[in-house]
Formats: C-alpha cells, sequence, structure tokens
C-alpha cells in the first residue's frame, strides 16, 4: 500500500509540469495571465502550435538538432567505445592517472573554457560550423559514455575474446565483431542519453552558432520573446513540439534503455 501511495506521488510530481504546460499550450495569453495551472476556460487555442511551428522556424531548428544529434552520437559512441574497450581490457602505465582524469573532466563547469574555447574556434574556422558544435559535445560529453561503457564491458565474461585470438583475430576485429554486439545495450543507452544531452543543450549552441540556418531547436524559443514580455502559449506549443520526438523515441527504446542502464552500473 506504501508503494503505491509513493508511486502514485511520484507521478502527480513528474506529471504535473508536463500537464501544465500542455494545458498552456490551448491557451490565449489572457487565459494564461488569468489561470496559469488548470485547463484552457476561455477557449481552446489550436492555432498556437502551427503559429510556434512556423514563427520558431522548427522545419529549420529540428533539421539541425537532428544532424547534431546524429553526429554527436556517432562521435561520442565511436570514441568512448575505443576508449573503454582499452581501459576494460587492457592494463597500461597511466590508466588509473587517465580515468582519473576523466572524472575531474566531467566534473568541471563547462562555462569555465567556453571564453578560450571561443577564441581558440574563431582561430580554427569553427564558428558557425555544425562541425564545430559537434566536436564540442563529443568532447564534452565523451567520458561519461566512456565511464557506462567500460561499466558495461567489466561484465562480459572474456572468454570470447580469448577464444578468437587463438583464432589469430586482431583487436580492431574483436572489438567490432565481438565486444560491440555484445555490449549493444550500453551502447544504445549511451546514444540515448548523450543525445538527449545534445538535444537540449542551448549555452554552446546560441554561442557558437549565429546564423538562423544552422540553430538548432532550442534556440526557436527566442522568437517568441519581445522587448516587453513573452507570449507563453507559443513558447509552451513550442515546448511540446521539442519534447514530441525525444518522448517517441524513449518510448520506443525505454525497455533497452533501462537495460542498459542497469546492467551499465553493476561494475565500476
Amino acid at each position: 500500500m506504501v508503494n503505491y501511495v509513493v508511486l502514485t506521488l511520484l507521478a502527480i510530481f513528474s506529471l504535473g509540469p508536463l500537464s501544465v504546460l500542455f494545458f498552456n499550450s490551448l491557451k490565449s495569453v489572457p487565459d494564461i495571465a488569468r489561470n496559469p495551472l488548470g485547463p484552457p476556460t476561455i477557449g481552446v487555442e489550436w492555432g498556437n502550435f502551427p503559429k510556434a511551428w512556423a514563427l520558431g522556424r522548427y522545419a529549420v531548428t529540428l533539421r539541425n538538432s537532428g544532424l547534431i544529434v546524429a553526429a554527436t552520437i556517432l562521435g561520442v559512441c565511436l570514441v568512448a567505445g575505443l576508449a573503454a574497450y582499452a581501459l576494460s581490457r587492457f592494463r597500461f602505465r597511466g590508466a588509473n592517472f587517465l580515468m582519473m582524469y576523466l572524472l575531474i573532466g566531467t566534473s568541471i563547469p563547462a562555462q569555465l573554457f567556453m571564453v578560450p574555447l571561443f577564441v581558440l574556434w574563431k582561430w580554427l574556422g569553427l564558428l558557425d560550423n555544425l562541425g564545430g558544435i559537434v566536436i564540442i559535445y563529443c568532447a564534452l560529453y565523451s567520458p561519461f559514455a566512456t565511464f557506462l561503457l567500460r561499466s558495461y564491458m567489466l561484465t562480459i565474461p572474456p572468454d570470447f575474446e580469448d577464444a578468437a585470438r587463438v583464432d589469430g583475430a586482431s583487436e580492431w576485429l574483436i572489438f567490432t565483431r565481438i565486444v560491440v554486439p555484445l555490449s549493444w545495450p550500453g551502447f544504445l543507452t549511451a546514444a540515448l542519453v548523450v543525445g538527449l544531452w545534445a538535444y537540449n543543450e542551448f549555452m554552446f549552441a546560441v554561442t557558437f552558432l549565429h546564423s538562423d540556418a544552422l540553430k538548432p531547436v532550442t534556440t526557436s524559443f527566442l522568437a517568441f520573446a519581445s522587448r516587453y514580455g513573452r507570449d507563453w502559449g507559443m513558447t509552451s506549443a513550442g515546448a511540446v513540439i521539442m519534447l514530441i520526438p525525444i518522448a517517441a523515441l524513449f518510448l520506443l527504446l525505454q525497455r533497452r534503455f533501462v537495460e542498459g542502464l542497469t546492467q551499465g552500473g553493476l561494475r565500476g
């Protein structure tokens, strides 16, 4: 009985803000000012969605976010997968220092190196470039993915790899044909988490991407603000539009996501 009460409270705590967001996406600005939490009382404003789609240029920003997320996931999985394989299977000098370096790197706020990174990216010609922001995201998220994949690979018995080495397989062949297929839930979990972070990231995107044709979906909310206020109806509608792809992807892959996250946390 206590479990049901706790789960019900957690469900209310989790779904409450989403319900308010959905209600506000269907209200006019005067209705939100009079009733900011409940369902629409004046009338349902379905027009907020097409207006938000056009004003926020979601056709362009969602496409850019899709490209950024896909490239970031590929880069992080490649770098973190190779690093995790090396750290979980080989004993070499400096491995503990490297692990400590990655741990410290994940704990330092990224804002601390934004200014020198901006100067470096300007010198390299990577400002206002989707490839430049993808490199930044790969550097930011690879340490977490390395820890997650290393933990998952430690749960895999090395017998298959030893048998492949006896047959003369190279380390690259072992990694691509044995380790990656067996670690597939871990890679999927890392891809989902990193993709969600890249999809929601705002600070680096608005700093390093200046052209309207290159901006991601998180910058679409800037279009709903004016000098004297913000249209919260269209802002809420834009947030619902932004949530739909992530919610659909999570519902489709939630079993694999939970499986990879729990199995990856069994061993450190």
